[in-house]
């Protein structure tokens, strides 16, 4: 693999504070240095020199929220066409979801989706298990053996479980093992046949309305069993003030709870859903502005701790319905960085902040290598021009599935190369 000097860098590290101008060497798989110091180490004879002209080097992102149709939905996405887009996009680690059929309940699907990463997949793909056998929300998967195979944390996915008594369970065991119960929140009965967010607009579209409450009801609950049970809990995806609110107080009563935002929650409105585009239909909706706002002040305190993609592809037998009958979900994986820019350039969050959310946090998160630039991690990295601006064009993305919500949007900050264990899996 040789030697790669990224010299005259914008170096944004937060799992050492740092952002400042300086040099970044990778020698084969690792990082030998990074920083200011760096600068004067002079390039080895036999180096590939880079010179970066003031662009930023950050951890390669860890999208800890990411929906694949390998096994079972190939036609929607596999694990090597997942990991080329977001190589496109700067992530090198993901989080992939056990929505599959079957479903990754058991250890031979943990070790197949390993396996097939292995084989196919540019960057690190590390698979969550479900909690539930089949996702049902009833019968507990075996922790111990999922944790053994290389389970990184314990999701049901897309669905919430209605079963207080399960809950429970899942955190004291996922406890014991030193496992995260990663939970997506929203109350079946409450939210019915609901499509968007409940308000005004979706009055004017004629369409039936998803309550704030149905997402706060069950993560309330959740959150009283974290405190009660110790188990480290993840609100998976919150969309509201009032859920925010309601992180913000378990975490000050001690309790062991961290959250994430979506990245569309974060970036777009209901306003957005337009006249009944189906790409916008998402879980959680898109909702009152808000709301987004408050999720942007919620990354800022800390209340939020990662920020996801939620990349979910959907075919378009799925999409092209009426908004009622067509499928939720958007892919994410390319766009994430550049719609979670806009935070930056708009001065609503540091670069810095930003980059944690992104990268740091996630893999401290879920105990995944990466998310640091310090001398002797793997070199896991994304070179990023924070400036350039760019059109996502269906024609441009590298996913099986075409179902962004920022077909035509004008993003600023574009990724030039990304690199996974000092290989170089992207370049613009």
């Amino acid at each position: 693999m040789g030697t790669t000097v990224f010299s005259q860098a914008r170096i944004v590290d937060p799992s050492r504070g740092i952002d400042e101008v300086g040099t970044v060497i990778v020698e084969g798989r690792k990082i030998v240095a990074a920083g200011k110091a760096a600068l004067n180490q002079g390039a080895p004879q036999d180096a590939t020199v880079i010179d970066c002209s003031g662009n930023a080097i950050i951890p390669g992102l860890i999208d800890a929220r990411v929906f694949i149709g390998e096994p079972g939905g190939e036609h929607r996405e596999t694990i090597a066409s997942a990991s080329m887009a977001a190589a496109a996009g700067g992530v090198t680690s993901v989080v992939m979801m056990p929505d599959t059929d079957p479903v990754i309940d058991n250890v031979a699907l943990v070790e197949f989706v390993l396996r097939t990463a292995k084989d196919t997949a540019i960057v690190n793909i590390f698979p969550a298990a479900a909690i539930t056998k089949g996702l049902e929300g009833r019968e507990m998967t075996e922790f111990g053996l999922l944790r053994e195979a290389g389970a990184v944390a314990f999701t049901d996915g897309r669905h919430t479980i209605a079963s207080a008594l399960v809950m429970r369970r899942a955190l004291t065991y996922a406890r014991d093992f030193g496992g995260v119960i990663a939970h997506e929140t929203q109350d079946a009965d409450l939210a019915s046949s609901g499509v968007m967010n409940e308000g005004l607009y979706a009055s004017w579209l004629g369409l039936a309305g998803i309550p704030r409450e149905a997402e706060s009801i069950p993560l309330e609950r959740d959150l009283a069993l974290a405190r009660l049970t110790g188990g480290a809990y993840h609100a998976a995806k919150i969309s509201t003030a009032m859920a925010a609110n309601a992180v913000t107080r378990a975490k000050a009563d001690g309790a062991n709870v961290t959250s994430g935002v979506s990245i569309h929650n974060l970036s777009l409105n209901e306003n957005d859903v337009g006249e009944y585009r189906t790409f916008f239909r998402l879980t959680p909706p898109l909702r009152a502005e808000e709301d987004r706002l408050a999720m942007i002040e919620a990354v800022k305190d800390g209340t939020i701790d990662i920020i996801v993609s939620s990349h979910d592809p959907q075919d378009v037998d799925t999409k092209r319905l009426p908004f009622a009958d067509a499928a939720a979900g958007a892919i994410g994986l390319e766009t994430l960085l550049g719609a979670a820019l806009r935070l930056y350039h708009n001065g609503d969050v540091t670069l810095l902040r930003l980059v944690a959310t992104l990268s740091t946090a996630p893999a401290r998160l879920f105990g995944l290598p990466g998310g640091t630039l310090k001398p002797g991690a793997a070199a896991d990295l994304a070179l990023v021009d924070l400036d350039e601006p760019w059109i996502v064009s269906e024609s441009g993305i590298r996913s099986r599935s075409k179902n962004t919500c920022f077909e035509g949007a004008r993003l600023q900050g574009k990724v030039l190369q990304t690199m996974v264990a000092g290989r170089t899996v992207f370049s613009a």
